[in-house]
C-alpha cells in the first residue's frame, strides 16, 4: 500500500526557465520521505533522528525526469517500499501534477544507521513491520 502526499511548487523552487530546478525536486522528494514515516511506521522522522538516534540516509538513486514541475502545480507524490533488506530499504517515488501527468519517478536505497556513529545497523523490528506494510512490486 502506497502513501500519497501533496505539496505545491513554490516560487523559490524555480530556476531561470521558470520550472523547478532539479536539486529542488530532490529536496521536495526528501520532504515527502520525511512525511511518509508517520503514516508508514507511526513515528515521525524527527523522533527517529532526535530521540531514537536512527537515520536512513540515501546511498543510491535512480531517477527519471519526465516532465517539468511548474510554478503553482500541485505535486501528488506516491511513495512505496520496493524492497526491505536487513539494514536497507528501497523507496519508490512517483510525482504527478494536478492533471495526473507523470513528472518524475525515482527509486532510492536508504540504509539504517546509528546517528551517533553513522554505522549501518539492522532496521528495528517496529520500523520493519511498518515498511513491509507498504511493500509493493517494483514498478520501473
Amino acid at each position: 500500500m502506497a502513501v500519497e502526499l501533496s505539496r505545491r511548487v513554490d516560487y523559490p523552487m524555480l530556476d531561470g526557465a521558470n520550472i523547478a530546478y532539479y536539486p529542488r525536486i530532490f529536496d521536495l522528494a526528501h520532504r515527502f520521505f520525511e512525511e511518509a514515516w508517520e503514516p508508514m511506521c507511526g513515528v515521525s522522522y524527527p523522533v527517529l533522528i532526535n530521540e531514537r538516534k536512527i537515520g536512513f540516509p540515501v546511498v543510491r538513486v535512480e531517477t527519471d525526469f519526465i516532465a517539468p514541475l511548474r510554478y503553482g502545480d500541485t505535486i501528488h507524490a506516491t511513495l512505496s517500499i520496493e524492497h526491505v533488506g536487513t539494514s536497507s530499504c528501497t523507496w519508490g517515488y512517483i510525482l504527478q501534477n494536478q492533471n495526473q501527468e507523470m513528472l518524475w519517478r525515482s527509486s532510492q536505497v536508504t540504509v539504517c544507521v546509528d546517528m551517533d556513529t553513522l554505522e549501518s545497523q539492522p532496521i528495528p523490528d517496529d520500523l520493519r513491520v511498518g515498511l513491509l506494510g507498504h511493500l509493493v512490486e517494483e514498478s520501473k
